[in-house]
Parts: structure tokens; sequence; C-alpha cells
């Protein structure tokens, strides 16, 4: 690799330079140079990734690493690229942190020229590809990628080899209040548990669901058919003698597209909370080109 890699033009990276495969691609590199080949670089140097999606690390899986590469070392040297302080961690973040619970003065590394582009590609789709990432951790890289690379929803899709309605999904999760986003994090609540909270609208409501969920130790199916149930129990809010059917064509608008839709007076109102959610909507409704 040429020490200036051209910068890949958005929404395209690493897939015309390397193909899909980013996992096979970090393996390749790293297999590549044995350790008598690759560069020592002292633990001082290092920077994590400043693209690193994943924000937990498991504590315990660290230390069972660290005692492992006390005993045989570290076989697979880190990938790293020179930045203006030392070098910055392309893949290999949990050997690192482990190398510093271990004690080690320096690790085995090769170093690459990425851009920022690439590197933040590869930082993510690493990651999601060996499914490393909590619901909410994945739904922030996706963010990122869309942001910073100007992927559509389309090509994220594509990239992280998920439907397009999966990552439409996963992407409504940052809708949620932090408060519950944080309790995905921590490993409180999983996907199947807040998927239901996503179209709820009363954010004290949210949190005090979720906070009943954890106490309770309510499984999902007991989620979905508390929050079914809380609605039922609601006085309703459609029109009254609104005709069922028209009832039923929101209902499954609602579900399809995650937001609030009102059919009434020959005409749909579809609401979307800013421009990100209104392309989530137009891509899930096939109205955007690529």
């Amino acid at each position: 690799m040429s020490k200036k890699a051209k910068r890949p033009a958005l929404g395209q990276g690493l897939e015309n330079i390397f193909g899909d495969g980013i996992e096979d691609l970090i393996s390749n590199i790293e297999q590549s140079s044995s350790l008598q080949s690759s560069t020592q670089i002292p633990l001082s140097s290092i920077r994590p990734n400043p693209y690193q999606p994943r924000k937990v690390f498991d504590d315990k899986a660290l230390h069972e690493l660290a005692a492992s590469i006390e005993e045989h070392g570290i076989f697979t040297p880190l990938l790293l690229r020179e930045s203006v302080q030392g070098y910055e961690i392309i893949a290999g973040e949990r050997r690192f942190r482990a190398a510093k619970i271990a004690g080690l003065d320096s690790v085995p590394a090769i170093i690459v020229n990425f851009n920022d582009e690439q590197m933040m590609e590869i930082a993510i789709l690493e990651n999601v590809q060996r499914e490393d990432l909590n619901a909410i951790e994945e739904a922030n890289a996706y963010k990122n990628l869309m942001d910073r690379l100007g992927y559509t929803q389309e090509v994220l899709a594509k990239r992280v080899g998920k439907s397009r309605e999966y990552c439409a999904n996963i992407l409504r999760l940052l809708k949620l209040p932090l408060e519950v986003q944080n309790m995905v994090s921590n490993g409180k609540l999983t996907l199947g548990h807040v998927r239901p909270l996503i179209t709820l609208e009363d954010e004290e409501e949210i949190i005090a669901i979720a906070s009943k969920i954890v106490t309770d130790k309510m499984s999902v199916r007991e989620v979905e058919r508390y929050v079914k149930d809380l609605h039922a129990n609601k006085p309703p809010k459609k029109v009254k003698h609104k005709d069922p059917n028209l009832i039923n064509v929101e209902n499954i608008m609602e579900s399809k597209l995650q937001t609030k839709v009102v059919v009434e007076n020959k005409k749909i109102i579809i609401k979307y909370e800013d421009t990100n959610d209104l392309n989530r909507i137009l891509e899930l409704l096939n109205c955007i080109e690529e």
C-alpha cells in the first residue's frame, strides 16, 4: 500500500478498494506479517481509534485475555496507523487494553496508511460483522457512517449486510431517552425489550416502563403485551365513530414506518422528527432514488 492512500469517494470507501470482506481484510493484513517482521511499539505511543464504536468492554473477558497474554504473549499484531502524536489503533483495541492489564511495555504492530474515512469504515464494519456491539453502539455507528460518510440507509444496509428495515429500526433507538439508551448499553435491556417503546411519545412514560422492565425482569413477550394492554386501556385518541378500516390502515402504516400516522378527510398525515427521520421514511416508501 502506498504511503499516501487516495481518499475514497463518499459512500463508497473501502468497498472499491478491498471489497466487502472487512473482517477478512483485517485478518489478511494481520496474518500476512509474522511477529518477526512486525514492529514493537510502546504502549505509551498508542491511542485508541477515535472512531471506535464500541464503548463497553467486558472487564472479565479483558482480564482473561490479559492472563493469556502474560503466559503466551500476543500472537496477532495490532493494526496501527501513524498519527500526529504516535499511533492510532485501527484493529486490536481489546489486545491493547489487555496488554496494559498484563503490564506490557510494548506490543507487536503492523503499520498501515489509512485515511480517516477508511479508518472509520474499518472500525465500524469490523465490529458490526463480528457482532461485538450492543444495539445503541450499533445505532450510533450507523448514524456516524451516514453523517460523516454520506451514506443513505440503502447504502448503509448494503455495507453492513443488513436489511434496510433493520437499519431503520436500529436508528430509531436513538430517539429513546438517554436514560433508556444507557439501560441498553449496560445490558439491562435488549433490543427486543425497547422496540415496543419506540412508538411511545411520552418520555416520562418510556422511562417508567423501561425501569419496570428491569425491576420486574420482564421478558420481551411480557413487554409487548404490557405496552399493548397499556394502549388498550387508554382513552382512544382516534376520532369517535372513525371508520375501522382507516384505523387499521393507520396501525399498519405506523408499524411499517415506526412513526405516528393519521388517515382522515381523504388525506394521510405522516409525522417525522427531523430531516434524517424524513429521509428514513422516504427510503422505506422507496421515494428516494439512488
